[in-house]
């Protein structure tokens, strides 16, 4: 009966362990990012990486519009040295987190009479087609020389930026949204990618 029972359990953690990487499989992944300093100014450059589940690529191939959303994040942590941590805004800097936050909005979609993958930014209003869907995934990870606000960089010894990458479930079309909130295959934000400043 012991010996079941420890083949039971081995048995189960193998499941968990292959559904764990089949589900970091199909998770979006910053896998980098760099600030750079040009002139008196910060800007960042990364790299996602949009592997799709299966269920993401039908609705797509269906002419669904699906929003993707680049989180974006300054934070002041208190864990780093402050090069003013002595100064009369000491206790105020150590208090202080989130400094300033956004977010790049693009929606992918497929005209199936061109049978091309149109990739649209809402903020910037600027489009681009592309003859399959990888390409346009391609290009939606390349984030090239944003510029990051100044107004936080006057002391950049605790500054950290934070970005991560997902589906606006709640753009989708109203019939599809309830069944997508609460399904993993629709759930593919990243994990959190820290950068330091250089």
């Amino acid at each position: 009966m012991p010996v079941f029972s420890m083949s039971k359990a081995i048995y189960i953690i193998m499941l968990l362990v292959t559904f764990s990487t089949a589900a970091q499989a199909t998770e979006f992944k910053v896998t980098n990012a760099k600030i750079s300093k040009i002139g008196n100014g910060y800007i960042l450059d990364a790299a996602i990486k949009y592997p799709l589940t299966p269920r993401v690529e039908e609705a797509i191939a269906n002419g669904v519009p699906i929003t993707f959303i680049q989180d974006l994040e300054i934070i002041r942590d208190p864990a780093l040295p402050s090069s003013d941590w002595l100064g009369v805004n000491w206790f105020n800097d150590y208090l202080e987190k989130t400094l300033w936050t956004s977010q790049l909005h693009y929606e992918l979609r497929y005209h199936a009479l061109t049978q091309q993958f149109i990739l649209h930014s809402i903020d910037t209003k600027q489009q681009r087609n592309f003859p399959s869907l990888f390409s346009a995934l391609t290009a939606l990870g390349k984030i090239n020389k944003l510029s990051l606000p100044p107004e936080h960089m006057t002391d950049t010894s605790t500054l950290l930026l934070r970005i991560r990458s997902g589906l606006d479930l709640y753009a989708l079309p109203t019939p599809m949204r309830p069944g997508a909130l609460i399904s993993s295959k629709w759930d593919l934000t990243s994990q959190w990618k820290t950068v330091r400043w250089p």
